[in-house]
């Protein structure tokens, strides 16, 4: 199954996509200028691995973000 999450913010530069990458400290200049820290997608990632699922995020600065989230399907219940 896929859970799709759109928006038309500012857009996640290549450079700092939480995918693929450790956890991402808190950027108080980006906390000043955007109100959050960054960390969101980091821990939405980790929570996806616990699932035994993975994300995917396609993002354009500027126009905006469109994560999306892959859970496995259960196939047979124990």
């Amino acid at each position: 199954m896929i859970v799709r999450i759109a928006d038309t913010g500012v857009g996640i530069p290549k450079a700092r996509s939480p995918v693929g990458r450790a956890i991402l400290s808190a950027d108080k200049t980006r906390s000043r200028e955007l109100g959050g820290t960054g960390l969101g997608l980091s821990i939405v990632k980790h929570l996806m691995k616990l699932h035994r699922g993975w994300m995917s995020i396609d993002s354009t600065p500027g126009r905006g973000t469109t994560v999306s989230l892959h859970f496995p399907l259960i196939q047979e219940l124990p």
